[in-house]
């Protein structure tokens, strides 16, 4: 029995012992695991690419728009001043549409859109303040020579008037038309503004028509005719009595107008080289004022100063221009 006590005593001694060594050992292994890796040396501030981020950082601070390509550790391009691009390109796209903006402002006779702005307004105005034979003009220091009278043939035919935000415009159907200086022309329509636009001698008058008219080629030609207080004139209360309710929209007449019963009994007439008095104010257009002007009552030139107390464009300079009047 004491034989066999000495034998189970060094066994538990031995299971202890390697009891302990394996724990010892695995408390070992835990706090190695613990410990951290020391910190990898970081790239030295010279190296390439350091140097590279350094440049491309740079560039964008200084808001270079262009795309630059820097190398990455993984070999793949990147772009730097990206940002900056597109901030540029949405500067370019406000801009143009606030110049869109600016070019669809509809032109007036006052304010910013006035006048003295409407080459501002649209490109295809730039002649209103660049053109040298700019229409109205204070029509004086004529010539008197035997002017070739005007071949009219107006008749009485269909109308329709408009206001188009501008004036009353009354279109004529074809058929009335001039001839002057070796050519025919047709009249398209005619108009009207508040105070006269044209001047004889200085004077003004309380309204005028202009009778538009244009050549095969496409000529234009105007006969402006002053209107000044007096009788009732028949063609002007016409328009009137067939004054559509709305702007911009066009109303057919249901009677006839006779376009010559416009015009003064005296055709004597001044005439020079001139412009559109409207945008875009093109040149090139053949003028024919009337030296007589033609009468309408106070009621008829009141109805129009209510739709247009004034819509006439200023004085335009004369620029050396000839002008030539009727004997």
């Amino acid at each position: 029995m004491a034989g066999f006590d000495v034998k189970r005593g060094g066994a538990r001694a031995l299971a202890v012992a390697l009891l302990g060594w394996t724990l010892a050992a695995a408390m070992a292994a835990a706090a190695k695991e613990a410990t951290p890796e020391p910190a990898a040396a970081s790239a030295p501030e010279d190296s390439p690419s350091v140097l590279r981020q350094r440049l491309a950082e740079r560039l964008a601070q200084k808001g270079d728009s262009a795309p630059v390509k820097v190398a990455t550790h993984g070999g793949k391009p990147e772009h730097a001043g990206r940002d900056t691009g597109k901030k540029s390109e949405a500067k370019k796209a406000d801009a143009k549409e606030a110049a869109a903006a600016h070019r669809d402002l509809h032109w007036s006779y006052e304010g910013v859109t006035g006048p003295e702005h409407w080459a501002e307004l649209n490109p295809e105005f730039r002649q209103c303040a660049s053109g040298q034979r700019q229409s109205p003009i204070d029509v004086r220091d004529t010539i008197k020579v035997d002017l070739e009278p005007i071949q009219i043939d107006y008749h009485p035919t269909a109308f329709s008037v408009v206001d188009n935000g501008h004036t009353v415009q009354v279109n004529l159907k074809p058929g009335n038309a001039i001839q002057v200086m070796g050519r025919r022309y047709e009249l398209l329509e005619f108009h009207f503004h508040r105070p006269s636009e044209e001047r004889i001698n200085g004077r003004q008058f309380d309204m005028e028509a202009h009778l538009v008219h244009k050549d095969a080629e496409g000529h234009l030609a105007v006969i402006a005719v002053e209107l000044e207080r007096g009788h009732d004139q028949p063609v002007v209360q016409t328009v009137w009595n067939n004054l559509p309710l709305e702007k911009n929209e066009e109303l057919a007449a249901q009677v006839l107008l006779d376009p010559a019963l416009l015009l003064p009994q005296d055709k004597s007439y001044f005439t020079y080289m001139g412009s559109l008095t409207t945008p875009p104010c093109s040149e090139g257009v053949l003028w024919m004022v009337m030296r007589q002007p033609v009468e309408a009552s106070a009621q008829e030139l009141a109805i129009f100063g209510k739709l247009y107390p004034m819509n006439a464009r200023p004085l335009q300079d004369l620029s050396a221009r000839l002008i030539k009047e009727s004997n």
